[in-house]
């Protein structure tokens, strides 16, 4: 596992992504009702751009997974990612 983002709380870092992408629908839902208090709204906005940054680094990490696979004669394989000037 990936050491927890700057600021990201443990219990969202140990999150995966299909359970990280369920809260943040969840809080786009209480939102979008209307039916929640100002400062509970910031709250739960609040932990949704934290949701939503656990969810892009997941992506992030899964590409670079995806990145290396590669087809060699043999069938698939895996190749380091290219460097990056």
């Amino acid at each position: 596992m990936q050491p927890a983002e700057a600021g990201t709380p443990a219990e969202i870092a140990q999150m995966s992504f299909e359970q990280a992408l369920a809260g943040l629908e969840a809080i786009v839902r209480r939102l979008e009702s209307g039916d929640v208090e100002l400062d509970a709204a910031v709250g739960a906005f609040e932990r949704g751009v934290l949701l939503k940054r656990h969810c892009e680094q997941k992506l992030a990490e899964a590409r670079e997974r995806v990145e290396q696979i590669t087809r060699t004669p043999e069938g698939i394989g895996t190749a380091p990612l290219p460097e990056m000037d």
